[in-house]
Order: structure tokens, then C-alpha cells, then sequence
């Protein structure tokens, strides 16, 4: 089933401190002392973030939208992060570490600006990247793509309390959108976070991406085994591997890879293939 909202276009790393990377044992005297340090420095991370580069307005309505998340978290299940600070850096944060990797890579191989790009969010669950990504780019034209009804009245609400209006919520499970005619290759880019492994984002996103356009995975620190068993998935798709970016993030590991793929041919028709096959059996 495919239902569909859509809003009219109006308007558009973090860092952590040396020290506490250090083995360091703590005594229990100073454990007071040491939290309060640790919560200071979050503070100042975020402070120095890309969060920093919106302006007062965008930066507004993000701040609606994670009141918002933190609310409807009491009753659904759409984040396990439910601190307000936590919140920011493993998601708003991360969301946002992966516009440089699209900007740059879209301006050096899509002979396009990044001023009007149309991007769908294949997995959105709470609308993260994708209704972040909207906020901080609002000549962007965004889809957030969910299969579940719960999520979506919270992304349709989120839509509401924030007033951005280059967004649509699709319902819809990603095999059943991706052979939809309206919708099947119109993309500038197809992002997802936290989905599916690699070889199976690639059969969800690629066929939703214009020759000529991108397919962007938020990976973890170290994906390699994921993109050497993805190689084969996205020739069949249509794509190769263009870029691995590192981006900061608030992770256990400091750091997550944004995995850019160019689609350089057409999908072939029978991908991708029913709902539920990609995850079974793999390309």
C-alpha cells in the first residue's frame, strides 16, 4: 500500500577532546568532578558542530523536531537514544556529517549544483537523515520512504510542529516503491542509515536513482567487508563504488564512513526483486 503526503518548497563534525581518548583510570573521589568535564565537553562538541553552520531559524525547527522525537519516544520505539544532548550528537550530528561527502561528490560528478536536489530517505524511521537533511537544505526536494504506519504519523507530526515544506512521507515497503513508475529512477541521490547491510541498501536505493545520480550508505568505522560483498549487487544494479568519506561521529568508534556510489547504467526491470527477497537471499 502506498500512501503519500506532500508539501509545497518554502525555504534551506564533531569533535571530541584528546583527553578523553587517554586510558585514564578514574578515581572515585573525582567521579563528580570527571562527569561534569565529560558533559562540558558535549556541550562544546556540539557547540563546534555542524549544527553550528544553520542559521537561527533552521536551527529552530531542529530543536522542535527533537522535543518532538523525544516525546512520541515515550510511547513508540523510534530511537533507543533518549537523552536531549545524545540525541543531538548520534543523530542530528550524524545526519548531518553526511551533506560534505553529497556536496562534494554530487558538484564533481553529477555536473549539477547542489541547490535544487531531489533526494529520497529509503528507511527513514524517524526521518533521520532525511528530515534533517531537508531543514539544512530547504531547496531540496525530500521523500522520506517508511514501511511502517506508527512512524509515519510521527514523521507526518514532525512535518507539522517543524514547518519545513519540501517534504513527503511515503509509505510504503522500498521493493514495492522501487518498481512504482512515478518514482523508479527519478532520484537525484538515495540515501539510508542504519537500514540493512550494504548488498541489500543497494537493491532498495539504486534502482530509485536517475542514471547520473548517487546512492549514498551511512556505514559504520569499518564497512570494507560490507562494500567487498556488495561489489557484485551494485554492478548488477547499475553502480560502483565512487567514494568512502570519513566523518566524525559520537559513536563508540569516533568516527563513521558515508559509502558514495555512482549509477553510471539503467536497473535492470526485474530489480528490485519482491518484497522480503532482498533480505533473504542477497544479490
Amino acid at each position: 500500500m502506498l500512501c503519500l503526503r506532500s508539501k509545497l518548497i518554502l525555504s534551506p563534525f564533531s569533535f571530541r577532546t584528546f583527553i578523553e581518548h587517554l586510558p585514564y583510570n578514574k578515581p572515585k573521589s573525582l567521579n563528580f568532578t570527571l562527569n561534569t568535564r565529560k558533559s562540558l565537553n558535549t556541550a562544546a562538541s556540539v557547540k563546534s558542530s555542524h549544527f553550528e553552520t544553520l542559521n537561527p531559524h533552521q536551527k529552530h525547527q531542529i530543536s522542535l523536531y527533537v522535543d518532538a522525537l523525544i516525546q512520541w519516544n515515550q510511547k513508540m520505539n523510534l530511537t533507543a537514544v533518549t537523552e536531549r544532548s545524545e540525541v543531538m550528537e548520534r543523530h542530528i550530528e550524524d545526519s548531518l556529517a553526511i551533506l560534505p561527502p553529497i556536496n562534494e561528490s554530487y558538484t564533481s560528478h553529477c555536473d549539477s549544483s547542489c541547490e535544487s536536489i531531489k533526494l529520497v530517505d529509503v528507511g527513514t524511521g524517524a526521518g533521520l537523515p532525511g528530515l534533517i537533511l531537508a531543514i539544512a537544505c530547504p531547496g531540496w526536494k525530500v521523500t522520506l520512504l517508511e514501511s511502517m504506519n506508527k512512524r509515519c504519523l510521527f514523521l507526518e507530526h514532525a512535518i507539522d510542529v517543524t514547518g519545513v515544506s519540501n517534504v513527503q512521507v511515503v509509505r510504503d515497503r522500498a521493493e514495492n516503491f522501487g518498481q512504482t513508475l512515478e518514482f523508479r529512477e527519478s532520484f537525484d541521490i538515495a540515501v539510508a542509515r542504519a537500514v540493512a547491510e550494504l548488498r541489500v541498501l543497494a537493491e532498495y536505493c539504486i534502482p530509485l536513482v536517475r542514471k547520473g545520480g548517487l546512492f549514498v550508505a551511512a556505514k559504520g568505522h569499518d564497512p570494507q567487508e560490507e562494500i567487498r560483498n556488495a561489489e557484485r549487487a551494485m554492478n548488477l544494479l547499475g553502480a560502483s563504488l565512487l567514494h568512502q568519506h570519513l566523518v566524525e561521529s559520537h559513536g563508540p568508534f569516533g568516527q563513521r564512513t558515508a559509502i558514495v556510489c555512482f549509477k553510471d547504467r539503467l536497473t535492470s526491470r526485474k530489480y528490485p526483486r519482491s518484497p522480503g527477497t532482498p533480505a533473504k537471499m542477497p544479490l
